[in-house]
């Protein structure tokens, strides 16, 4: 048995607090419990309204696609658009998979990702489609020579028009929804997004295009072209343009990480992804125009290294996303405001993932248990935007509102602290010492458990009172929203100390068990 003393000295570390005065401010600016974020009141013209425009953004999509829908259906023909569809629908599932898993550190909120989606095959697919056409018949009026125009047309205008279309929802987001593009991964999902959703409707196109002509000709079977335009559009190269428009997002993702003073650096980076997105389109697009093997050749060559390369340099992003949390958090465990234990399980996916499945399964009903769930969720995105914040302050790369937006990020954890704490110290724990239990029962996160259901300890639930086990005690001291206040000491004005991008992190005992 451990002395009680000693165990409360534990749960209230000593942490540094700050002067009354900014104590006060930031305990008076802390929002109410469930707030996404700080929504200040603005009192301005209509267009200013949040609801105006997304309203605006979401009619102007409707009518493109309206308009891209009739284009499409109109060339192909109603049997073949359905053909198409059909086909070009199956690649999307996977590809819209493989970013979001890339995106899972940090997730971003699905609305930019819709948008990216929509923008690309509405938009952009629109743009395309008509500058496309103007300027390929603009060539063969100027040259009288409409074969010309048209390889002309492949390997110069579209290269150039495509990745413009498509760069521009990448540039949408980065200019609008500033703190939800921090960084290479915001960069390579937005992007592939975009480009996944003009792939979708350029490949209606061409398989309904295909269908048509099989229709006139009779052909049917392997030897269609339907079937040869599948194959090479949907199973050797499903991943061609976002490889292009990813080039273009990972400028924009090491723009955002750049400092700020190097302005020059923040404006090439993306026009140099761009221009790489176009060079690689181009040279795709012109394949077939290098011999009968000419395709084959950038196939093997080029497309299959580039996506193997961006494809490593993604994950190594994504990695390099967990290294952060566990190089920034120990700063906020050493001033009170995590425990020892959850930088170490916030770092790891896995134990991330179990943090989540114990704070659902640990509640006595699927309602408690999925809002639990989703509240580790919250906590450990918040928890990762505040340390890629604080990283990027090491490299000066945010401006003048780094202090707010640290606060606000604090609130938040602060907020979710009494569930997901529990959680992701018993998580740490289980991930540490894999094994070591040989199959005997572990004490519940939060509090005493009567029972054992799905090899999980059942427990008592949240809320103050209740402790949650190694010798932590998380809850006691009401937080914000609380009109008892909090205690000095473990309070959330008590920030990490002195030095906000320096020092190194304070070491801790591991919780007990």
């Amino acid at each position: 048995m451990s002395d009680p003393s000693v165990q409360q000295q534990q749960a209230r570390p000593a942490v540094p607090v700050l002067h009354e005065e900014r104590l006060d401010e930031v305990l008076g600016a802390a929002p109410e419990r469930g707030r996404g974020r700080y929504r200040p009141h603005r009192v301005g013209m209509v267009w200013r309204s949040k609801v105006f425009r997304a309203g605006a953004v979401t009619v102007a999509l409707v009518l493109c696609g309206l308009v891209i829908l009739a284009l499409v259906r109109e060339q192909t023909g109603p049997e073949g658009f359905l053909v198409g569809l059909g086909l070009a629908v199956l690649p999307v599932p996977l590809l819209m998979a493989a970013f979001r898993w890339l995106d899972r550190v940090e997730p971003g909120p699905w609305r930019n990702l819709l948008f990216s989606f929509a923008w690309g095959a509405c938009a952009a697919a629109l743009v395309a489609i008509i500058a496309n056409s103007f300027a390929t018949r603009w060539i063969a009026t100027a040259t009288a020579d409409p074969a010309s125009a048209d390889t002309l047309g492949a390997t110069v205008i579209a290269p150039v028009v495509e990745e413009s279309a498509k760069a521009a929802a990448v540039l949408l987001i980065f200019l609008f929804r500033r703190r939800e593009f921090s960084g290479v991964v915001d960069g390579v999902v937005v992007a592939g997004f975009t480009a996944t959703g003009f792939a979708f409707t350029e490949n209606i196109l061409y398989l309904g295009n295909a269908f048509g002509e099989d229709q006139l000709s009779g052909s049917s079977g392997f030897a269609s072209v339907t079937a040869g335009t599948f194959f090479v559009r949907i199973v050797m190269s499903p991943f061609a343009h976002p490889l292009f428009t990813v080039l273009t997002g990972l400028g924009f993702g090491f723009a955002a990480v750049s400092a700020r003073r190097h302005r020059a650096r923040r404006i090439a980076l993306p026009l140099l992804g761009l221009l790489l997105a176009m060079g690689l389109h181009a040279l795709w697009n012109g394949s077939s125009s290098f011999g009968p093997y000419g395709f084959y050749a950038v196939y093997g060559i080029v497309m299959v290294p580039a996506f193997g390369l961006v494809t490593w340099l993604a994950i190594w992003s994504r990695q390099r996303e967990l290294r952060t949390l566990a190089a920034e958090l120990p700063a906020y465990a050493a001033a009170g405001w995590l425990t020892p234990a959850e930088p170490s399980a916030l770092s790891s996916m896995r134990a991330r993932g179990m943090a989540r499945d114990l704070a659902r399964h640990w509640q006595p009903d699927r309602t408690r248990g999925r809002a639990a769930a989703r509240a580790v969720a919250e906590y450990e995105s918040f928890a990762t935007s505040l340390a890629g914040l604080r990283r990027r302050a090491r490299h000066g790369a945010v401006g003048p509102d780094f202090g707010a937006r640290e606060r606000e990020l604090l609130h938040h954890l602060w907020q979710r602290r009494e569930v997901a704490a529990p959680a992701l110290t018993h998580a740490a724990l289980l991930t540490a010492r894999r094994g070591a239990h040989h199959g005997r029962p572990l004490p519940t996160p939060y509090g005493t458990g009567n029972g054992y259901a799905n090899g999980y300890a059942y427990g008592t639930g949240y809320g103050p009172g209740h402790t949650p086990g190694y010798g932590q005690t998380h809850g006691h001291t009401p937080g914000y929203g609380h009109p008892q206040g909090s205690t000095p000491g473990y309070a959330p004005g008590a920030y990490p100390p002195p030095q906000p991008y320096g020092g190194a992190p304070h070491s801790h005992r591991r919780p007990r068990t």
